[in-house]
């Protein structure tokens, strides 16, 4: 790993949708530790930590940052992994650096959840002072408060704590001056990505009245407030975090099931779904949510150029079942008959004339029972 780089722990299939886990200041990325396991089974997830967070350098913020300097760092994290579009997760900081990415960096964001945080911080004056006084005198005057300023009741967790304990006094200051400066009420509007905002009921430092200003700025979004928690919700309730963010980032698997029955047809989806065993869930919700509510749902091409590549990469394969099921589903793609033959044809170039002839005999099949149920219809 290198040090230009946020720490980090990656979890979960490498083919899996990309979900990005942030923290809260003063947190490493344990805070996600009741969590991101739970969400690695349909995600490939990627928790961070903070500048002179956990295990990332303290040379990676500087003083007078901003919450857009942080928001950088973890698109430079996504990139050097190689993921592109991803959803985004974060708590209190980690919060804000996911509105900041939905607004500058909207073609990155899929959908976005917002935990215990904010689209300001309460003035800029409480932060500034803070750093001050971290920069002069350490961390150690703010552990004694952690518990409160983190949990309800008597809850806690050690690891947090310790993690507070040994964060970078000058990294963490640059944190708190990234905050005093933010404030995102403005540019709330302009985010596209279904966004879901998750609020602590006993949150004294972002109550859910400031989650609720958030979820009534951006369109279309979601508010859950969760009894009992306060402001490290994924900590002292995780089931209720865990509960909303599968609801959440579920979406691209029902999306996908919505294409696949538009493209697919009911008759061929249900049978699918009826011979679904335990043994082949996961590989149908592995289709639903990646082939069909990621691939079929991206708007780069239309679903009839869909349809013609992917005819072409079943001739080429000899995949002569699931060429069947394709010619229906280019013809419900809009697709002429002349059209799939021509498409036969070229592939007949270039996969070769035997594959072509099979295919040719499978499509005219397909093409005779549509012709033949268009007559009895």
């Amino acid at each position: 790993m290198t040090e230009k780089l946020l720490n980090h722990l990656a979890e979960g299939p490498a083919s899996a949708p990309p979900l990005l886990l942030g923290p809260s200041l003063g947190t490493s990325y344990a805070l996600w530790d009741q969590v991101a396991p739970e969400l690695s089974v349909g995600h490939r997830v990627v928790r961070w930590d903070l500048p002179g967070h956990g295990g990332s350098p303290a040379a990676l913020i500087s003083p007078g940052a901003s919450v857009s300097d942080l928001a950088d760092q973890v698109i430079a994290l996504a990139d050097a992994l190689g993921v592109d579009r991803f959803a985004y997760a974060g708590v209190s900081l980690g919060g804000a650096v996911g509105l900041d990415l939905a607004v500058r960096h909207p073609e990155r964001v899929s959908s976005l959840a917002v935990i215990c945080s904010s689209a300001h911080f309460g003035g800029a004056e409480p932060w500034r002072e803070r750093a001050e006084r971290v920069r002069r005198d350490g961390l150690e005057w703010l552990l004694p408060s952690a518990n409160a300023r983190w949990f309800a009741g008597d809850f806690t967790v050690e690891r947090l704590i310790r993690d507070h304990a040994e964060a970078d006094p000058a990294a963490y200051a640059a944190c708190c001056d990234a905050l005093a400066a933010f404030d995102l009420r403005e540019r709330l509007g302009e985010i596209g990505a279904p966004t879901l905002l998750i609020a602590g009921r006993q949150d004294p430092a972002t109550p859910p009245a400031h989650l609720r200003e958030i979820a009534d700025a951006v369109p279309g979004a979601a508010l859950v407030e969760i009894p009992g928690a306060s402001h490290l919700a994924p900590a002292q309730c995780p089931e209720a975090v865990l509960t909303a963010l599968r609801a959440h980032f579920g979406q691209g698997a029902r999306r996908g099931m919505a294409v696949r029955r538009e493209v697919l047809g009911d008759a061929h989806v249900d049978r699918a779904q009826a011979r679904q065993t335990p043994f082949t869930a996961r590989f149908q919700d592995f289709i639903s949510r990646y082939a069909w509510g990621e691939i079929w749902t991206d708007p780069t091409l239309s679903r009839r150029e869909r349809s013609m590549i992917t005819l072409t990469a079943l001739v080429a394969h000899g995949h002569y079942d699931e060429l069947a099921m394709h010619v229906r589903a280019a013809r419900r793609n809009g697709l002429t008959p002349e059209e799939i033959g021509a498409v036969l044809l070229q592939a007949a170039v270039y996969c070769g004339v035997p594959a072509a002839n099979s295919a040719f005999a499978t499509a005219q099949r397909v093409l005779a029972e549509e012709e033949d149920g268009a007559r009895e219809g």
